[in-house]
Protein backbone atom coordinates (compact mmCIF):
# COMPACT_ATOMS: atom_id res chain seq x y z
CA UNK A 1 0.00 0.00 0.00
CA UNK A 2 1.35 3.60 -0.56
CA UNK A 3 1.56 5.46 2.20
CA UNK A 4 0.11 9.06 1.02
CA UNK A 5 2.91 11.99 1.87
CA UNK A 6 1.80 14.41 4.63
CA UNK A 7 2.84 17.63 3.75
CA UNK A 8 5.77 19.12 5.83
CA UNK A 9 4.86 22.12 7.70
CA UNK A 10 6.36 24.04 10.12
CA UNK A 11 6.30 22.51 13.73
CA UNK A 12 4.18 23.88 16.03
CA UNK A 13 6.89 25.85 18.57
CA UNK A 14 7.45 24.08 21.94
CA UNK A 15 6.66 25.73 25.74
CA UNK A 16 9.82 26.32 27.71
CA UNK A 17 10.31 24.67 31.07
CA UNK A 18 9.22 28.34 32.40
CA UNK A 19 5.96 28.19 30.21
CA UNK A 20 4.73 25.01 30.96
CA UNK A 21 5.52 25.40 35.02
CA UNK A 22 2.99 28.34 34.73
CA UNK A 23 0.17 25.84 33.46
CA UNK A 24 -2.77 24.67 35.58
CA UNK A 25 -1.03 21.26 36.60
CA UNK A 26 -3.17 19.04 35.14
CA UNK A 27 -2.74 20.73 31.67
CA UNK A 28 0.89 20.34 31.96
CA UNK A 29 0.25 16.32 32.15
CA UNK A 30 -0.05 15.17 28.98
CA UNK A 31 -1.59 11.78 29.77
CA UNK A 32 -5.06 11.40 31.56
CA UNK A 33 -6.87 8.25 31.72
CA UNK A 34 -10.52 8.89 30.55
CA UNK A 35 -13.83 6.39 30.15
CA UNK A 36 -12.77 6.33 26.55
CA UNK A 37 -9.25 5.80 27.35
CA UNK A 38 -5.87 7.11 27.93
CA UNK A 39 -5.84 11.00 26.49
CA UNK A 40 -2.49 11.99 24.85
CA UNK A 41 -2.85 15.83 24.56
CA UNK A 42 1.13 17.81 24.47
CA UNK A 43 -0.79 20.19 22.25
CA UNK A 44 -2.54 23.28 23.84
CA UNK A 45 -4.07 26.01 22.73
CA UNK A 46 -7.43 26.14 20.28
CA UNK A 47 -8.83 29.29 18.11
CA UNK A 48 -12.69 27.79 18.11
CA UNK A 49 -13.75 29.05 21.68
CA UNK A 50 -16.70 26.46 21.81
CA UNK A 51 -18.04 28.39 24.80
CA UNK A 52 -18.98 25.04 26.55
CA UNK A 53 -15.50 23.72 26.23
CA UNK A 54 -13.92 21.74 28.80
CA UNK A 55 -10.94 24.18 27.95
CA UNK A 56 -12.30 26.37 31.12
CA UNK A 57 -11.55 23.43 33.74
CA UNK A 58 -7.64 23.79 32.38
CA UNK A 59 -7.81 27.68 32.69
CA UNK A 60 -6.28 28.07 28.86
CA UNK A 61 -9.75 28.60 27.50
CA UNK A 62 -7.47 31.86 26.42
CA UNK A 63 -5.28 30.32 24.69
CA UNK A 64 -5.50 30.44 20.82
CA UNK A 65 -2.61 29.65 19.35
CA UNK A 66 -1.62 25.53 19.80
CA UNK A 67 1.75 25.16 21.20
CA UNK A 68 4.06 22.00 21.90
CA UNK A 69 4.85 20.52 25.43
CA UNK A 70 7.18 18.15 24.21
CA UNK A 71 7.96 16.57 20.42
CA UNK A 72 5.72 13.61 19.15
CA UNK A 73 8.44 11.29 19.42
CA UNK A 74 8.88 11.91 23.03
CA UNK A 75 4.59 12.11 23.69
CA UNK A 76 4.34 8.62 22.28
CA UNK A 77 7.15 7.32 24.62
CA UNK A 78 5.25 8.41 27.63
CA UNK A 79 1.91 7.18 26.38
CA UNK A 80 3.58 3.66 25.60
CA UNK A 81 5.45 3.43 28.54
CA UNK A 82 2.84 4.60 30.99
CA UNK A 83 1.61 2.22 33.46
CA UNK A 84 -1.51 2.20 32.16
CA UNK A 85 -0.97 1.29 28.87
CA UNK A 86 -1.37 -2.47 27.37
CA UNK A 87 -0.48 -2.99 23.72
CA UNK A 88 -3.56 -3.61 21.40
CA UNK A 89 -6.14 -3.41 24.51
CA UNK A 90 -5.74 0.01 26.23
CA UNK A 91 -7.80 2.64 23.93
CA UNK A 92 -6.35 5.57 23.05
CA UNK A 93 -7.51 8.93 23.06
CA UNK A 94 -5.67 11.96 20.86
CA UNK A 95 -5.94 15.22 21.77
CA UNK A 96 -9.27 15.38 22.89
CA UNK A 97 -8.76 18.30 25.84
CA UNK A 98 -6.63 21.29 25.18
CA UNK A 99 -6.86 21.12 20.76
CA UNK A 100 -8.77 20.54 18.02
CA UNK A 101 -6.32 18.11 16.39
CA UNK A 102 -7.79 18.79 12.54
CA UNK A 103 -6.70 21.89 13.13
CA UNK A 104 -3.88 22.60 9.94
CA UNK A 105 -1.51 22.89 12.25
CA UNK A 106 -2.13 20.27 14.78
CA UNK A 107 -2.89 17.56 11.49
CA UNK A 108 1.02 16.95 11.13
CA UNK A 109 1.45 16.28 14.73
CA UNK A 110 -2.19 14.02 14.64
CA UNK A 111 -0.62 11.69 11.72
CA UNK A 112 2.72 11.48 12.91
CA UNK A 113 1.64 10.34 16.17
CA UNK A 114 -1.13 8.20 14.55
CA UNK A 115 1.93 6.65 12.04
CA UNK A 116 4.51 6.10 15.19
CA UNK A 117 1.63 3.99 16.94
CA UNK A 118 0.73 2.34 13.57
CA UNK A 119 4.21 1.87 13.29
CA UNK A 120 4.52 -0.10 16.32
CA UNK A 121 2.41 -2.92 15.39
CA UNK A 122 -0.18 -1.65 17.96
CA UNK A 123 -4.02 -2.52 17.15
CA UNK A 124 -5.43 -0.63 19.75
CA UNK A 125 -8.57 1.84 19.36
CA UNK A 126 -7.42 5.13 18.75
CA UNK A 127 -10.33 7.79 19.13
CA UNK A 128 -10.23 10.97 17.38
CA UNK A 129 -12.34 13.36 18.07
CA UNK A 130 -13.03 16.73 15.50
CA UNK A 131 -15.31 19.33 14.64
CA UNK A 132 -13.22 20.89 12.55
CA UNK A 133 -12.56 20.88 8.29
CA UNK A 134 -11.62 16.88 7.12
CA UNK A 135 -10.51 16.71 3.30
CA UNK A 136 -10.28 13.97 0.65
CA UNK A 137 -6.54 13.80 1.47
CA UNK A 138 -6.46 13.90 5.03
CA UNK A 139 -8.90 10.78 4.09
CA UNK A 140 -6.22 8.85 2.26
CA UNK A 141 -3.75 9.42 4.98
CA UNK A 142 -6.49 8.36 7.52
CA UNK A 143 -6.99 5.10 5.70
CA UNK A 144 -3.02 4.68 5.92
CA UNK A 145 -2.86 3.18 8.87
CA UNK A 146 -3.18 -0.44 8.81
CA UNK A 147 -2.74 -1.75 12.25
CA UNK A 148 -4.61 0.54 14.69
CA UNK A 149 -8.14 0.45 15.50
CA UNK A 150 -8.93 4.12 14.10
CA UNK A 151 -12.20 5.92 15.20
CA UNK A 152 -12.66 9.36 14.05
CA UNK A 153 -15.65 11.10 15.82
CA UNK A 154 -16.91 14.48 14.51
CA UNK A 155 -18.57 16.69 16.65
CA UNK A 156 -21.59 18.55 15.43
CA UNK A 157 -24.13 20.10 17.61
CA UNK A 158 -26.09 22.20 15.31
CA UNK A 159 -26.09 24.81 17.48
CA UNK A 160 -26.60 28.39 15.63
CA UNK A 161 -25.98 30.75 18.26
CA UNK A 162 -22.22 32.17 17.15
CA UNK A 163 -21.68 33.69 21.01
CA UNK A 164 -21.58 30.08 21.80
CA UNK A 165 -20.69 27.84 18.88
CA UNK A 166 -18.51 30.13 16.53
CA UNK A 167 -17.54 27.80 14.50
CA UNK A 168 -20.96 26.81 11.81
CA UNK A 169 -21.90 23.24 12.03
CA UNK A 170 -21.65 22.96 8.29
CA UNK A 171 -17.69 22.27 8.52
CA UNK A 172 -18.70 19.44 10.71
CA UNK A 173 -21.67 17.78 8.35
CA UNK A 174 -19.00 18.25 4.85
CA UNK A 175 -16.72 16.33 7.30
CA UNK A 176 -18.55 14.25 8.39
CA UNK A 177 -19.95 13.31 4.81
CA UNK A 178 -16.44 13.51 3.86
CA UNK A 179 -14.70 10.76 6.27
CA UNK A 180 -17.70 8.46 5.33
CA UNK A 181 -17.44 8.54 1.55
CA UNK A 182 -13.62 7.45 2.02
CA UNK A 183 -13.37 5.47 5.45
CA UNK A 184 -11.70 2.27 4.03
CA UNK A 185 -9.27 1.31 7.12
CA UNK A 186 -11.08 4.00 9.25
CA UNK A 187 -14.65 4.17 11.20
CA UNK A 188 -16.29 7.18 11.77
CA UNK A 189 -18.95 8.69 14.31
CA UNK A 190 -21.63 11.11 14.23
CA UNK A 191 -20.68 12.51 17.55
CA UNK A 192 -24.21 14.69 18.32
CA UNK A 193 -23.15 17.15 21.55
CA UNK A 194 -24.15 18.57 23.35
CA UNK A 195 -27.67 18.42 23.01
CA UNK A 196 -29.27 21.57 25.03
CA UNK A 197 -33.26 21.77 25.37
CA UNK A 198 -34.38 24.85 23.76
CA UNK A 199 -31.16 25.39 21.93
CA UNK A 200 -30.53 22.79 19.55
CA UNK A 201 -33.39 20.41 20.32
CA UNK A 202 -35.90 21.43 18.02
CA UNK A 203 -37.73 19.07 15.33
CA UNK A 204 -35.83 20.72 12.56
CA UNK A 205 -32.63 20.18 14.71
CA UNK A 206 -33.15 16.24 14.95
CA UNK A 207 -34.29 15.26 11.87
CA UNK A 208 -31.22 17.53 10.54
CA UNK A 209 -29.10 14.72 12.87
CA UNK A 210 -31.07 11.85 11.78
CA UNK A 211 -30.11 12.72 8.74
CA UNK A 212 -26.28 13.76 9.06
CA UNK A 213 -26.33 10.05 11.08
CA UNK A 214 -27.03 8.20 7.76
CA UNK A 215 -23.47 9.24 6.74
CA UNK A 216 -21.73 7.59 9.97
CA UNK A 217 -21.15 4.05 11.05
CA UNK A 218 -22.68 5.32 14.20
CA UNK A 219 -24.17 7.87 16.31
CA UNK A 220 -23.38 8.64 19.68
CA UNK A 221 -25.76 11.63 21.55
CA UNK A 222 -25.29 12.96 24.97
CA UNK A 223 -25.86 16.17 26.78
CA UNK A 224 -24.18 19.22 28.07
CA UNK A 225 -20.68 19.32 30.15
CA UNK A 226 -21.89 22.07 32.86
CA UNK A 227 -19.50 22.96 35.54
CA UNK A 228 -18.91 26.21 37.51
CA UNK A 229 -15.62 27.31 35.48
CA UNK A 230 -17.97 27.10 32.02
CA UNK A 231 -20.83 28.57 34.17
CA UNK A 232 -18.90 31.25 34.81
CA UNK A 233 -17.88 31.93 31.27
CA UNK A 234 -21.29 32.36 30.67
CA UNK A 235 -22.36 34.38 33.01
CA UNK A 236 -19.40 37.11 32.38
CA UNK A 237 -20.38 36.81 28.53
CA UNK A 238 -23.68 37.47 28.98
CA UNK A 239 -24.64 34.38 27.47
CA UNK A 240 -28.27 32.44 29.04
CA UNK A 241 -27.25 29.91 30.86
CA UNK A 242 -29.12 26.90 30.59
CA UNK A 243 -29.10 24.79 33.91
CA UNK A 244 -29.72 26.63 37.07
CA UNK A 245 -27.08 24.42 38.46
CA UNK A 246 -23.65 22.60 37.38
CA UNK A 247 -23.39 18.58 37.70
CA UNK A 248 -20.25 16.55 37.82
CA UNK A 249 -21.40 14.68 34.75
CA UNK A 250 -23.36 15.86 31.52
CA UNK A 251 -26.56 16.84 31.89
CA UNK A 252 -28.98 15.22 29.76
CA UNK A 253 -32.89 16.01 30.43
CA UNK A 254 -35.05 12.80 30.12
CA UNK A 255 -37.49 14.50 28.16
CA UNK A 256 -35.13 15.42 25.71
CA UNK A 257 -33.95 11.73 25.40
CA UNK A 258 -37.31 10.74 24.81
CA UNK A 259 -37.89 13.00 22.19
CA UNK A 260 -34.65 11.85 20.36
CA UNK A 261 -35.69 8.32 20.77
CA UNK A 262 -39.16 9.02 18.95
CA UNK A 263 -37.73 11.33 16.55
CA UNK A 264 -35.57 8.18 15.21
CA UNK A 265 -38.05 5.42 15.79
CA UNK A 266 -40.73 7.11 13.66
CA UNK A 267 -38.13 6.92 10.87
CA UNK A 268 -37.07 3.37 11.53
CA UNK A 269 -36.42 0.82 8.65
CA UNK A 270 -39.25 -1.82 8.57
CA UNK A 271 -36.85 -4.96 10.01
CA UNK A 272 -34.44 -2.37 11.34
CA UNK A 273 -33.07 -1.76 14.70
CA UNK A 274 -35.75 -0.25 16.16
CA UNK A 275 -33.28 3.14 16.51
CA UNK A 276 -30.98 2.36 13.74
CA UNK A 277 -27.14 2.75 14.51
CA UNK A 278 -27.61 5.31 17.66
CA UNK A 279 -25.87 4.71 20.46
CA UNK A 280 -25.97 6.29 24.61
CA UNK A 281 -22.27 5.39 24.91
CA UNK A 282 -19.07 6.50 23.14
CA UNK A 283 -17.44 3.24 23.48
CA UNK A 284 -20.81 1.17 22.26
CA UNK A 285 -21.02 3.52 19.19
CA UNK A 286 -17.14 3.07 17.97
CA UNK A 287 -17.26 -0.55 18.92
CA UNK A 288 -20.52 -1.19 17.15
CA UNK A 289 -18.77 1.16 14.26
CA UNK A 290 -15.91 -1.97 14.18
CA UNK A 291 -18.05 -4.78 14.74
CA UNK A 292 -17.09 -5.61 18.23
CA UNK A 293 -18.03 -6.11 21.72
CA UNK A 294 -18.41 -2.74 23.98
CA UNK A 295 -14.57 -2.39 25.78
CA UNK A 296 -16.20 -0.62 28.71
CA UNK A 297 -18.69 -3.67 29.65
CA UNK A 298 -21.74 -1.87 29.28
CA UNK A 299 -23.61 -4.88 28.60
CA UNK A 300 -24.68 -5.13 32.36
CA UNK A 301 -26.19 -1.84 32.34
CA UNK A 302 -29.56 -2.76 30.47
CA UNK A 303 -30.93 0.58 30.47
CA UNK A 304 -28.34 1.29 27.95
CA UNK A 305 -28.38 -1.45 25.77
CA UNK A 306 -32.04 -0.83 25.39
CA UNK A 307 -31.54 0.95 22.34
CA UNK A 308 -28.51 -0.86 20.70
CA UNK A 309 -29.63 -3.11 17.62
CA UNK A 310 -30.14 -6.80 18.46
CA UNK A 311 -26.79 -7.92 16.63
CA UNK A 312 -24.93 -5.85 18.96
CA UNK A 313 -26.50 -6.56 21.89
CA UNK A 314 -25.72 -10.23 21.41
CA UNK A 315 -22.01 -9.63 20.27
CA UNK A 316 -21.43 -7.95 23.91
CA UNK A 317 -23.52 -10.52 25.55
CA UNK A 318 -20.91 -13.24 24.04
CA UNK A 319 -18.08 -11.27 25.19
CA UNK A 320 -19.18 -10.08 28.35
CA UNK A 321 -17.38 -12.36 31.19
CA UNK A 322 -17.94 -12.12 35.25
CA UNK A 323 -14.84 -12.13 36.05
CA UNK A 324 -13.12 -13.82 38.85
CA UNK A 325 -13.28 -12.19 42.16
CA UNK A 326 -10.26 -13.84 43.16
CA UNK A 327 -8.32 -12.16 40.25
CA UNK A 328 -10.00 -8.95 40.91
CA UNK A 329 -8.60 -8.38 44.26
CA UNK A 330 -5.59 -9.08 43.95
CA UNK A 331 -5.25 -6.31 40.94
CA UNK A 332 -7.30 -4.24 43.14
CA UNK A 333 -5.52 -4.63 45.76
CA UNK A 334 -2.17 -3.53 43.63
CA UNK A 335 -3.38 -0.62 42.41
CA UNK A 336 -4.52 0.61 46.38
CA UNK A 337 -8.31 -0.66 46.69
CA UNK A 338 -9.71 -0.75 50.58
CA UNK A 339 -12.37 -2.60 51.83
CA UNK A 340 -14.27 -5.66 50.39
CA UNK A 341 -14.40 -5.92 46.54
CA UNK A 342 -17.26 -7.49 44.92
CA UNK A 343 -19.13 -8.33 41.52
CA UNK A 344 -22.34 -8.09 40.97
CA UNK A 345 -24.33 -8.33 37.35
CA UNK A 346 -23.33 -4.62 37.00
CA UNK A 347 -19.94 -3.92 37.75
CA UNK A 348 -17.13 -4.45 39.88
CA UNK A 349 -17.49 -2.25 42.91
CA UNK A 350 -14.54 -1.38 44.90
CA UNK A 351 -13.17 1.50 47.54
CA UNK A 352 -10.42 3.50 47.25
CA UNK A 353 -9.51 4.01 43.83
CA UNK A 354 -10.09 7.11 41.95
CA UNK A 355 -10.90 6.69 37.92
CA UNK A 356 -7.36 5.85 36.46
CA UNK A 357 -6.89 2.62 38.08
CA UNK A 358 -10.84 1.76 37.91
CA UNK A 359 -10.67 2.37 34.13
CA UNK A 360 -7.61 0.24 34.12
CA UNK A 361 -9.63 -2.32 35.62
CA UNK A 362 -12.36 -1.84 33.62
CA UNK A 363 -10.44 -1.69 29.80
CA UNK A 364 -9.00 -4.82 31.70
CA UNK A 365 -11.96 -7.16 32.34
CA UNK A 366 -14.07 -5.64 29.83
CA UNK A 367 -16.50 -4.95 32.90
CA UNK A 368 -17.96 -1.92 34.52
CA UNK A 369 -16.15 -0.74 37.75
CA UNK A 370 -17.83 1.38 40.00
CA UNK A 371 -16.55 3.48 43.10
CA UNK A 372 -19.04 1.88 46.55
CA UNK A 373 -19.32 5.74 47.43
CA UNK A 374 -20.20 6.96 44.28
CA UNK A 375 -23.13 4.83 43.57
CA UNK A 376 -24.80 4.81 40.22
CA UNK A 377 -28.98 5.47 40.00
CA UNK A 378 -30.76 3.30 38.14
CA UNK A 379 -31.10 4.80 34.72
CA UNK A 380 -29.15 7.79 35.58
CA UNK A 381 -25.98 5.74 34.40
CA UNK A 382 -23.25 8.44 33.83
CA UNK A 383 -26.13 11.55 33.83
CA UNK A 384 -26.45 14.37 35.60
CA UNK A 385 -29.27 14.27 38.05
CA UNK A 386 -30.67 17.49 36.80
CA UNK A 387 -33.56 17.03 34.25
CA UNK A 388 -34.08 13.08 36.19
CA UNK A 389 -35.52 14.13 39.28
CA UNK A 390 -38.42 12.28 39.06
CA UNK A 391 -36.90 9.36 37.46
CA UNK A 392 -33.61 8.73 40.24
CA UNK A 393 -35.44 4.85 40.78
CA UNK A 394 -33.65 2.63 43.13
CA UNK A 395 -29.67 3.02 44.23
CA UNK A 396 -27.84 0.50 41.99
CA UNK A 397 -23.91 -0.55 42.77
Amino acid sequence: MTVPVVPRRRLLPLLTVEQIGELKPALADVIEYRKSGLSLNHIVGCPLECGYCVRHLFDNFGMKTPKRLMSDEAAVALLVGHPYFRPHLTPIQLFNRATDPMLPVVKPHLFAVLRDLDDRGLTNHVLVITRWRVSAEDCAVLNSYTKLRLTVLVTHSGIDDPAIEPVNSTYAADSLRMLYEHADRYRTVLYWRPIVPGLNDSDEHLERARELSLHAHATVFTGLFFRDEIRAYYEAHGLPTPYDGTARRKIMPELAEQRIMEAYASRNEPGGAPWGALFLKTSCGVAYAHGEADYNGHFGIDELCRICPPGQIALCKEAWVRPDLAEVTRQARALGATGDVEINERAIVVEGLDEPPRYFLQHGFGYQCHDREKPHLHRQHGRAPIGWEAENGTTTP
